[in-house]
């Protein structure tokens, strides 16, 4: 009898053992959630007023802002969005975030269809989102400044699906 107790004790303890670990490596997985801030000095600056659409998306300070953006997307988007904005269902794939856009032929329709996104998007990143009364997205505005939340999208901008 008291061998049959000392066996279940015994596994009892190496079932524990395994479940914390195993809950363990899965809080230490998903990695740090507090917002990082982003370098932008190279950036050019925009000052207090925030823009209605990106002015990263083309011209001399695109390349600078992709490489900024890409790197600050996966410090404080991939967790939740995925790495390369691939969603694997937490939150929205963001490669999608367009969709409605891409597709049109009509060029003025197809302009005004991006620069309502991009005022959705700065929105969204700026403010949060909450629903019910529960946190979905933290709002970012705090901690990433307005050329670091257009650098995100210029990189969310190259990872569009086609």
């Amino acid at each position: 009898m008291k061998t049959s107790s000392l066996r279940f004790s015994s596994l009892r303890n190496i079932i524990l053992a395994s479940a914390m670990s195993v809950l363990g490596a899965a809080a230490w997985a998903h990695g740090d959630v507090t917002p990082q801030a982003v370098d932008t000095k190279t950036l050019p600056q925009l000052g207090s007023k925030w823009l209605p659409s990106n002015p990263y998306s083309s011209g001399p300070a695109f390349n600078e802002a992709l490489r900024i953006g890409s790197s600050a997307y996966n410090q404080n988007c991939a967790r939740c969005h995925g790495l390369e904005a691939i969603s694997g269902g937490i939150a929205p794939d963001l490669r999608k975030l367009d969709a409605d856009c891409t597709g049109m032929a009509d060029a003025q329709k197809k302009s005004a269809c991006f620069a309502e996104m991009d005022e959705f998007y700065v929105a969204t990143v700026r403010r949060g989102r909450t629903r019910d009364g529960r946190v979905y997205m933290p709002p970012f505005e705090a901690t990433l400044s307005q050329e670091a939340i257009w650098a995100i999208r210029t990189y969310l901008e190259t990872r569009r699906e086609k």
